[in-house]
């Protein structure tokens, strides 16, 4: 990790290395990635090898920073130029998968949907309190939301190129539960809109909010607030982790996210159900416990844990 960090700074620098959006990096953003890795990341990774190391391991050391009492920007930023490194030793055919994705990293999600234009907040929240996909936020129609039941029914997704199609798969088919931050953003929104059968954030009726604008317009925001960008793809994966730190199993995990499969979720996001086998074995013990009692007292019992 410590060479490609090394390749990475030096490709910043001159200009051979650029970001996804094709332009060169601001001399500040390579200081601040050279800061990260020089504090956070090269003293405990930097002399691993780049396909030794696992998403556990990049999870433990956001842990323990965040033991440290940084904020959650300060968390985030420090996995940046990992994120980079990765993304450029699957291009580069170094490693076979990239473990810093799915990683549960702090997000001030509310922080930045308020941030956001007002038009478009209710977008983002509905993918940081919902994890619907990109696609399934453009298709949401008004009578997939209800509102009184407190469910979003997920039934279809919008393509570029063909319109309304089905979901990825058939588990893409869902209902989605309404949290109240969300709930609220929703009442809002379909209070302001001229119609209320219709795609629920389109422009119009029947007409979608634009594939890159809903970005463009946040990124701006963000930057003039001073916070960091986000996709919606990572808006996704931190409605996982927080619905994993609310106590959400992982077969319930898999239906709200349209998952094809358990092992989908289980592989993607096993890592952040910490201490669910300590759990389980400690209510295994329990239960055995109090069933070889019962056997002592000599008696029958079901022993519910």
């Amino acid at each position: 990790l410590g060479e490609a960090a090394d390749e990475l700074l030096a490709g910043m620098r001159d200009g051979s290395i650029v970001n996804r959006s094709g332009d060169t990096y601001k001399p500040s953003v390579t200081r601040g990635y050279e800061q990260s890795l020089r504090i956070h990341l090269l003293p405990d990774l930097g002399a691993r090898r780049l396909d030794d190391l696992t998403t556990g391991d990049f999870q433990r050391l956001v842990e323990r920073i965040r033991k440290d009492g940084l904020d959650a920007s300060t968390v985030r930023n420090a996995m940046l130029p990992a994120r980079v490194i990765y993304r450029r030793a699957i291009q580069l055919e170094r490693v076979p998968f990239n473990p810093t994705v799915g990683l549960a990293l702090p997000v001030e999600a509310a922080q930045l949907i308020a941030a956001t234009p007002t038009g478009d907040r209710v977008i983002w929240a509905t993918a940081f309190y919902g994890g619907l996909r990109f696609g399934e936020l453009r298709a949401l129609r008004w009578e997939d939301i209800d509102l009184a039941g407190g469910m979003i029914h997920v039934r279809r997704s919008w393509d570029e190129k063909e319109g309304v199609v089905g979901p990825k798969s058939i588990a893409g088919t869902r209902r989605v539960p309404i949290p109240a931050l969300l709930r609220a953003a929703l009442e809002l929104a379909r209070a302001r809109r001229a119609w209320t059968d219709g795609l629920a954030f389109g422009r119009t009726y029947g007409t979608p909010f634009g594939s890159t604008g809903v970005y463009k317009r946040a990124r701006k925001a963000w930057k003039a607030a001073g916070l960091d960008p986000i996709t919606m793809h990572e808006a996704r994966h931190t409605y996982a982790s927080m619905m994993i730190a609310a106590g959400v199993a992982p077969k319930e995990l898999q239906e709200y996210m349209g998952h094809s499969s358990i092992t989908v979720t289980l592989d993607r996001y096993g890592h952040l159900f910490a201490g669910t086998h300590e759990q389980a074995a400690l209510k295994l013990g329990a239960y055995l416990a109090l069933a070889a009692s019962s056997r002592t007292a000599g008696t029958r019992a079901r022993v519910v844990v």
